[in-house]
């Protein structure tokens, strides 16, 4: 034999052994294999998103009437049919790919509802299958239905004794909506899941545009919706991944930090927790991390949950900020939408090729399941026109059969006599006498016309594309009413910031303290010692003689600050930007952080935190009684040179803006002691540049002192809290205030006397408990709410801090 051939085990015609090249051999087996993994085990079809092995147990399940309304039954015992019928492998093989279709933190939507153990994030095996029970889950019906009504083509099995379809009818997108995992000879596919709801808004979007882009469509799909939730990042890396097939989407744990301890609820999608938490426990050996003091898994069947617990000294951020750096709690989800398409080959995706072949194999299902019930109405509707005919002469008919030597004889008269079809003679036949009643017979006139009204609209149907294309749009409707959920993957639109600033500052509870002459810094609450009611309170900051100290309120270091002018002008910093200092320091200028012109001074000081960015309103009042109302997120990209914020009239000046949802209420004070309560919705949101709208008509010598919002939430159990200068303050239930129209005189809310002073406050309390009570001069108190005694309207309040002789209440705060 020549060097380099092999004699291959095969004959010609002639008998004789043929000589084959090794290496085209090699080539061919090769290849052979390659497509047999390809198509046979590693890649979905883009139909119904499955792979044979899957789609042959859920088959399997189906043949056994084992729904998800059925009784459980023995894993095994599925195992063995789907081996011994359509699957001839492995028994590991079956019952672990069983075994991820039942699993709620593999399959967004599981297609196997199990009973036992069937495994857990941390990496357990399902317990084997002699212990386990399962059924199809209703979603995976949903797969199968109209599967008897040759909807998809049957192949034989490896032995030819049973069929078993090449793909399922496929109701829902599967493909995306469980996502795929596979590597083939070659080439891999790694496919996220996703939400149904937005799944079918995106396809019925394409049903209804053909021409819509994958851009268009991913409006609708918002990313990946893994089945462990976590947050996602970058909207704009994730819609070119969808476009061209292939792309990097970057994944990261739900963590919280509360106080000195670090919880996490949810991971990235794959990742197993008990390595997760091993391998953080090495960083903190190895020293890689500090500042853990402590890690616990106290996940249950509520839910994940890890809690990490830091040292006193550790800054939770930057911990955290390590921890993403270092661990799986933040990792990189590699797209690569791999599928089998038309004609079984191999090609990397979009979402829209995706969609698109869903479509048109639910087109194909839809016509062909119409194709069936027509080939069944009529069948029946032949059957009826021959029994409604034979009706008509009953008496005849008798008569033949009566004559009529046999069967056989009876139904060739029938057929000769009344020209009728061999199944409708039969059909005759095999009529009850009961059929001859009246009743019976209207039964048969009436499922005659029903069936004649089924042909024409199933004809009707098979012949309009657009008619199919809306069954296919109805039934996924339909699906996403039944099975459609809210999305578990938070997706953030930007891209992540590493190691920011903030990052790195501590987030903690913060007291923010201003002069009227612009002197700023923040402490820590700790710093003014608790005291009682009536004491004269400790300095609180150096101010000059010519100064004093217009703002106190309380805030978040990762918040955002917003600095409103007497010009209505409004200037943006973080609170962690201005400097933290003792309780007696002075402070920095507010133009080291501000571009504020010497001419105006800040009048209003405005803090929220992420939660709170861009939604809500912010609402101001001016000391003439003026009100109005903007929406927040018109405030979300402040310059740092400032932005008007509300057009005021001459004389007028910017004084009060607070924090509302659009639905709570307002309560204005003036110096004099009115105050007016009405709903927020009175006041219409209106632009930046508008000036508002009157909120209260004051007296001769009044002005306006305070404005407070009262929570809609809050309103049965809050009280208001007036401070007046002299060190005065008092509590009213808030229901002594009525509710009024905006624009009124309102009602007496304080007893405003020499001795108490002019109101200088007015506060909603509901959860508080603590009041911070700063003066001109700098004193500063703080001191129990619940020392300040409840009074009525009219009354003067009680004194909770002793002012000396030229100085007076300036700012407070609640906490």
């Amino acid at each position: 034999m020549d060097k380099g051939k092999i004699e291959k085990p095969e004959t010609n015609v002639t008998g004789r052994v043929e000589p084959v090249e090794i290496t085209e051999e090699l080539r061919n087996s090769y290849l052979d294999y390659a497509m047999s993994v390809i198509v046979g085990r590693a890649l979905p079809d883009v139909r119904d998103g499955l792979k044979p092995v899957h789609r042959r147990i859920l088959w399997a399940m189906w043949e056994s009437g084992l729904t998800h309304s059925a009784k459980y039954r023995k894993s095994a015992n599925v195992v063995g049919d789907v081996l011994g019928r359509y699957h001839p492998h492995g028994d590991a093989a079956v019952y672990d790919a069983m075994g991820r279709m039942a699993q709620d933190f593999s399959l967004r939507y599981p297609l196997v509802d199990g009973q036992g153990n069937w495994g857990s994030v941390d990496g357990d095996s399902p317990a084997a299958m002699r212990y386990t029970e399962c059924r199809l889950s209703a979603l995976a019906e949903e797969l199968l239905a109209d599967i008897d009504k040759n909807t998809v083509d049957l192949v034989p099995n490896y032995d030819a004794t049973r069929s078993e379809p090449k793909v399922l009818p496929s109701a829902v997108p599967h493909l995306l909506m469980n996502g795929a995992d596979g590597i083939a000879v070659g080439m891999a596919t790694k496919i996220p899941p996703h939400n149904l709801s937005e799944l079918v808004l995106a396809t019925t979007h394409l049903i209804d545009h053909p021409k819509a882009t994958s851009e268009d469509l991913m409006e609708f799909v918002k990313g990946p919706d893994f089945p462990t939730g976590g947050i996602i990042y970058n909207r704009k890396e994730i819609v070119d991944a969808y476009v061209s097939g292939r792309g990097k989407i970057t994944t990261r744990a739900s963590a919280e930090i509360d106080e000195k301890k670090i919880v996490i609820t949810e991971i990235p999608y794959q990742v197993n927790k008990a390595e997760l938490i091993t391998k953080i426990a090495e960083l903190v050996q190895d020293k890689k991390v500090e500042g853990i003091r402590d890690l616990r898994d106290e996940s249950d069947k509520e839910g994940l949950r890890i809690a990490i617990d830091l040292k006193n000294d550790a800054v939770p951020q930057k911990v955290l900020n390590q921890l993403w750096n270092y661990t799986d709690l933040q990792k990189d989800y590699h797209l690569n939408m791999l599928a089998l398409s038309e004609g079984l080959k191999p090609r990397v995706m979009s979402i829209k090729d995706i969609l698109s072949a869903f479509v048109e194999h639910r087109r194909e299902v839809v016509r062909r399941r119409a194709e069936f019930d027509l080939a069944r109405a009529r069948e029946r509707a032949h059957i009826l026109e021959g029994l409604a005919k034979a009706l008509d002469v009953i008496d005849k008919v008798i008569a033949t059969i009566k004559k009529s030597k046999d069967k056989e004889e009876a139904h060739a008269n029938l057929v000769k006599q009344f020209k009728l079809s061999d199944p409708q003679a039969t059909a005759i036949l095999e009529m009850r006498l009961q059929t001859l009643a009246a009743l019976e017979r209207k039964k048969i006139e009436d499922e005659l016309k029903e069936k004649q009204k089924l042909i024409a609209e199933l004809t009707l149907l098979l012949k309009s594309p657009e008619k199919i294309s809306k069954v296919v749009k109805d039934e996924l409707l339909k699906a996403e009413e039944k099975f459609g959920d809210e999305r578990r993957t938070q997706v953030v639109a930007s891209g992540l910031k590493e190691f920011r600033a903030e990052d790195l500052v501590p987030q903690e509870e913060t007291i923010i303290m201003m002069s009227r002459d612009g002197y700023i810094k923040r402490m820590q609450p700790g710093s003014v010692k608790s005291q009682h009611r009536g004491g004269k309170g400790l300095i609180g900051g150096e101010v000059s003689e010519s100064d004093v100290l217009a703002h106190l309120l309380r805030a978040d270091t990762h918040d955002s600050i917003l600095f409103f002018t007497d010009r209505g002008r409004v200037l943006q910093t973080k609170v962690y930007e201005i400097p933290i200092a003792s309780r007696t320091a002075k402070g920095k200028a507010i133009h080291n952080f501000l571009e504020l012109p010497p001419q105006e001074k800040v009048n209003a000081i405005i803090t929220y935190g992420g939660d709170k960015n861009g939604a809500g309103y912010l609402v101001m009042a001016t000391s003439g009684g003026m009100i109005k109302k903007t929406a927040l997120k018109d405030f979300g990209n402040v310059r740092k040179s400032g932005i008007i914020a509300i057009a005021l009239k001459k004389g007028d000046a910017l004084k009060w803006v607070r924090l509302s949802s659009g639905k709570d209420e307002a309560i204005l004070t003036t110096v004099k002691g009115q105050a007016i309560r009405f709903k927020e919705l009175q006041v219409r949101p209106m632009g930046r540049t508008a000036s508002g709208v009157r909120a209260i008509k004051l007296k001769s010598g009044d002005a306006v002192s305070s404005l407070d919002i009262v929570p809609a939430v809050d309103v049965d159990k809050a009280q208001l809290l007036v401070v007046m200068s002299n060190g005065f303050a008092k509590f009213t239930a808030l229901k002594e205030y009525k509710v009024q129209g905006r624009g009124g005189q309102g009602i007496l809310t304080a007893k405003v006397t020499e001795k108490t002073g002019k109101v200088v406050s007015a506060h909603v309390v509901v959860k508080e408990t603590e009041l911070f009570a700063a003066s001109a001069r700098g004193q500063i108190i703080r001191t129990k709410l619940a020392s300040i005694r409840k009074t009525g309207r009219a009354a003067q309040g009680v004194r909770i801090m002793k002012v000396a002789a030229g100085d007076a209440i300036a700012g407070t705060a609640c906490i």
